[in-house]
């Protein structure tokens, strides 16, 4: 071929391995040949979106010959009036991720570092490695902590130092569901020096129940260097419309909308979104039924004598007992699409998004069938 381009990459992007989503069912059915595939291996909402945001899709079908709102206006007003912030803090984003990847851009970069736990979202390495920057996984609890393989705060306050540009927490965490309580989490942020960004990640915050679980909007004056991330593509049900936005202090906001690309959430999300912040009676539907699977998921696990990770998310990761892959690729071939954790350091996991009481009970019918054979 003559020319390496891989050789001719970016340093960071040469040693990267693309982000590997869950399977889709159209591919599963299509290489085996089989129908009615169930995917659960992607914590999206079983639920769908709510009628409310329905009827803003159909309703702006029309608009799709146009170019969206490139700020948002809307969106970021009626977000603004929500979460009781001023739209000048708001950064949206073509999902959650698209907005970490633009806190990377902007301050992150060679000569730089970022902190985060080491079983978290794969993400924050991806974005780190891709701007040139140094990525600094913090040891993570044991497996026997109260909240196993969940952020070790102190570990991660011990990987700051003077090149240290962001620290990312997902809380819950993905993939292990593992949480942090507000007492916990901001004395964390009092340790980390103002000029270090710290981004809470919250895109499972609203099927969370605990009443110890923060709501980091509320420090943000507090920490000038807080960085907040949401989305809608999880109890929202609007994943494939990839929305999502950050909440800064409005220079970091500023900065990240330097960077930030021109039409980065289309029409349908932005009216969908809008549509889907006032609809309670959905968001609602959706905590009752995640609380209820994964009440059952646990059950069925303890029934089966597989352990867990304790959970708030709409997910749970199950340790099968040994090498997951195996009985990944045989629930495959029984038409049931979980998620392999081996990535993210957890290779006798596998990840289970919570659906509804009848997928819950194929996908346990699946695993006893494979864990028989």
């Amino acid at each position: 071929m003559g020319i390496d381009f891989i050789a001719r990459a970016h340093s960071g992007v040469q040693g990267l391995r693309p982000y590997e989503p869950g399977k889709p069912v159209e591919e599963l059915e299509r290489e085996l040949g089989i129908s009615e595939a169930l995917k659960l291996a992607s914590n999206e909402n079983p639920l769908g979106p709510g009628e409310r945001a329905m009827t803003a899709i159909r309703a702006y079908l029309d608009g799709v010959a146009f170019y969206p709102d490139g700020n948002g206006f809307a969106l970021k007003r009626g977000l603004a009036e929500k979460l009781g912030v001023d739209p000048a803090w708001i950064t949206l984003g073509n999902g959650s991720n698209d907005v970490l990847d633009l806190v990377a851009r902007a301050y992150l970069g060679p000569g730089r570092n970022a902190v985060f736990s080491q079983h978290a979202f794969a993400v924050y390495f991806i974005v780190t490695r891709a701007v040139g920057a140094e990525a600094k996984p913090a040891v993570a609890n044991p497996p026997d902590h109260a909240q196993p393989y969940g952020h070790d705060l102190d570990a991660m306050a011990e990987g700051i130092d003077a090149e240290t540009g962001v620290v990312f927490i997902a809380n819950p965490n993905n993939p292990t569901g593992t949480w942090l309580t507000s007492d916990a989490l901001r004395a964390f942020l009092r340790r980390v020096p103002e000029e270090v960004l710290v981004v809470v990640d919250e895109a499972y915050c609203e099927y969370v129940t605990e009443p110890d679980y923060p709501n980091a909007l509320q420090w943000l004056e507090e920490f000038p260097n807080l960085v907040v991330t949401r989305t809608f593509s999880k109890i929202h049900g609007l994943a494939g419309l990839r929305v999502g936005y950050a909440v800064s202090n409005p220079q970091v906001a500023d900065i990240l909308n330097r960077v930030r690309q021109p039409f980065n959430t289309n029409i349908l999300g932005q009216m969908a979104a809008l549509a889907a912040l006032d609809d309670e009676d959905h968001v609602r539907r959706s905590v009752e039924v995640n609380h209820l699977g994964l009440e059952q998921l646990r059950t069925g696990c303890e029934t089966r004598g597989l352990r867990y990770i304790p959970s708030v998310g709409n997910f749970l990761t199950v340790d099968v007992g040994h090498e997951a892959g195996a009985i990944y690729q045989a629930l495959l071939r029984e038409g049931i699409i979980v998620r392999p954790i081996a990535a993210y350091g957890l290779p006798q996991h596998l990840r289970f998004s919570v659906g509804t009481e009848t997928q819950n009970a194929r996908a346990l019918q699946a695993l006893d069938k494979v864990l028989d054979s």
